[in-house]
């Protein structure tokens, strides 16, 4: 079948009263960049949907075949032209149909007639076509109410439009549209869903990983690596900071009690994104936290913890139980490299017995002893930089 353009329903975004506009030309550049390596098509913005129109059949599979990806979307329905003519209309119906999977199905034909002199009116050309369709595929029924196909019939001027198959979109709002946050990345299986969770709600994500050697591999810096250009697949660039964490490792090692010193280090992990945040002008920062799924992320830990920033530190799995999380990060891609044998800084200097309910008075005591604050600044400058997905190229950055 070959179809002329794509129809992309809005979903959320139809709610929106004057900003629409705003939205809607977000969603329109992420799709722009989404598909950046494609030759040229032309994109129509209309007030409650949108039309993509490549000019060659490989670009419209691959839009298709990627379009489900890209935040924004509630569904999209590849769309087939014709003439005005009836009979090139009764063929354009035959061909539709006959591309989709007709076994036990039941269908109805709906018309939207913006051409007005066209020579039928609305329900007799529901007629026309729903008769012809019926006698071509004998094995469909009709059933008007909640059918399982629902073949669409538009009149325009320039012509007649027609689509049947609904495809889900990913829902939610176009990256960019909510600002842009630092994703603290470590390796594991819940950061990456919470940077997804995230880039559904339209915002834009810098990720931010502490780095260890010897303590930590080179093998477990890919794996994050390869997070990223994971989370990068859904319509915007991640940019990866790496720290150099060693030396405020081994010095929590030396001054801080045993029982507490992974509240001190995840405050110094926060410190450290808080300045990052600061340079990129981000709003917030992005943890994978799930309360009481370990000793750090108990309500007393994340409150000591907390306590070093007064940046909004947003938590989109905090009620999520595990299996939950592993749910989701198996239908985006990450679980397979969530799971190398690889471990973090956090995994490596985990303390055999940490406390769940740290007091923020003692935590502060200990650290008073040693600054942290020129090791924590050092750790930022020597930062790592990387932008992901690798290969391609970056035509429209400026809109995102």
């Amino acid at each position: 079948m070959e179809w002329k353009e794509i129809l992309i329903r809005y979903g959320e975004l139809s709610t929106k009263g004057r900003n629409r506009n705003a939205f809607t030309g977000r969603l329109r550049d992420n799709i722009r960049y989404a598909f950046a390596d494609l030759p040229k098509f032309k994109i129509i913005t209309e007030r409650d949907r949108m039309f993509i129109r490549p000019h060659e059949k490989e670009t419209m599979d691959k839009i298709i075949e990627r379009l489900p990806r890209i935040f924004g979307i509630q569904s999209f329905s590849p769309v087939a032209s014709c003439s005005l003519d009836l009979e090139d209309i009764k063929q354009t119906a035959t061909k539709v149909m006959d591309s989709l999977d007709r076994t036990d199905k039941t269908f109805k034909v709906s018309v939207k007639r913006s051409y007005k002199p066209f020579e039928m009116e609305t329900n007799e050309l529901q007629q026309y076509v729903g008769s012809h369709v019926l006698r071509s595929f004998p094995e469909i029924k009709v059933q008007m109410k909640k059918p399982d196909i629902d073949l669409r019939v538009e009149v325009r001027k320039e012509g007649v439009y027609m689509s049947a198959e609904i495809i889900p979109g990913a829902g939610g709002l176009p990256i960019g549209s909510n600002g842009k946050s630092i994703l603290m990345l470590s390796g594991g299986i819940d950061s990456p869903v919470a940077g997804y969770q995230m880039l559904k709600r339209g915002v834009r994500l810098d990720a931010i990983h502490f780095y260890s050697p010897p303590f930590t591999s080179e093998l477990s810096k890919e794996k994050v690596m390869d997070l990223a250009e994971k989370l990068s697949r859904f319509g915007a660039s991640v940019k990866l900071h790496i720290i150099p964490f060693t030396a405020i490792q081994q010095e929590i090692q030396k001054q801080i009690p045993d029982n507490v010193s992974m509240t001190t280090t995840r405050r110094m992990m926060l410190k450290i994104a808080d300045l990052v945040r600061e340079e990129t002008k981000a709003l917030a920062i992005i943890t994978g936290e799930s309360l009481g799924q370990v000793a750090s992320q108990t309500l007393e830990s994340l409150t000591a913890i907390n306590a070093v920033t007064t940046t909004p530190v947003l938590r989109p799995l905090i009620a999520f139980d595990k299996q939950d999380i592993i749910t989701i990060a198996e239908e985006i891609d990450t679980y397979d490299v969530s799971i190398r044998p690889y471990e973090d800084c956090c995994t490596i200097f985990t303390p055999a017995s940490p406390k769940t309910k740290p007091k923020l008075e003692k935590v502060e005591f200990y650290e008073s002893f040693k600054s942290f604050d020129d090791m924590v600044t050092q750790a930022v400058s020597d930062r790592e930089i990387m932008m992901f997905p690798k290969k391609k190229e970056d035509k429209f950055s400026d809109f995102l």
